[in-house]
């Protein structure tokens, strides 16, 4: 039974505190999140609102909008329309673990992560082109049309971009890649949404990701890793191009 109640949210704005002045989203994340597993809120407790948050913590509305948005994507807390924001069950020991050195991190530890990524994304197509069900490729069909159709609309092609390599993090059938997936994506999702400024970057990436689905409807492996390979390559260049400008 969700806990929502003003002396509830009153006493989260007050245990949370001030953040100091200068801090980012990640101190924000952190603060949260280090109240959050203290065991003095239990699951199913409705946060503050944003504004009351960001009154509590110093620091700006949007601040707390991204690290929220942050933390639900990691399955920490969960945002019901109309309703709020609530705690969350189930948070693993490895998600605030890796909030606490990665999010939001300098310019070394962010290249690495890309690299990282890289990495595990091909690893995950190698594993899809074996193990990919036509229910899938039908999802990252409609994916591709989504793109295509959202070119001019950079917020949207976005999303329909994530939701195509999710399909294939799924698809390779290994949980623990799924899990480091999603949480390095979240990492960087700030530069990920700003990785594309134009639409001539996103018709680029629209014809890699046409590419990718080919080769892993064809069950051709060879081609998975190559064309997702090459993809990241270029998606790593977009992504740390818009990093580096933010420096």
């Amino acid at each position: 039974m969700p806990i929502n109640s003003a002396a509830s949210s009153a006493k989260i704005s007050e245990a949370l505190g001030s953040v100091g002045q200068g801090s980012v989203v990640s101190e924000v994340a952190e603060r949260l999140l280090a109240y959050f597993t203290s065991g003095d809120i239990a699951v199913g407790t409705r946060l503050p609102a944003e504004r009351q948050l960001a009154a509590s913590l110093g620091v700006g509305r949007s601040a707390v909008r991204e690290a929220l948005a942050a933390l639900e994507i990691l399955g920490i807390v969960i945002v019901r329309p109309g309703s709020g924001t609530y705690l969350r069950d189930g948070i693993s020991e490895l998600l605030p673990r890796t909030l606490s050195w990665g999010l939001m991190l300098g310019a070394p530890r962010t290249r690495e992560l890309v690299e990282l990524r890289s990495g595990l994304e091909v690893q995950a197509a190698q594993l899809a082109a074996e193990r990919i069900t036509a229910e899938s490729l039908d999802r990252m069909r409609a994916n591709l049309a989504t793109m295509a159709e959202t070119l001019e609309d950079l917020a949207a092609f976005v999303e329909a971009d994530a939701a195509f390599h999710r399909e294939i993090a799924e698809s390779s059938g290994n949980q623990v890649l799924q899990e480091l997936l999603q949480s390095i994506r979240s990492l960087l999702r700030i530069w990920v949404d700003r990785a594309l400024t134009d639409e001539g970057h996103a018709a680029a990436a629209l014809k890699e990701h046409t590419e990718i689905f080919a080769a892993l409807e064809a069950h051709d492996s060879e081609a998975v890793t190559r064309t997702m390979r090459s993809h990241m390559l270029t998606a790593s260049k977009r992504l740390l191009a818009g990093f580096d400008a933010s420096q």
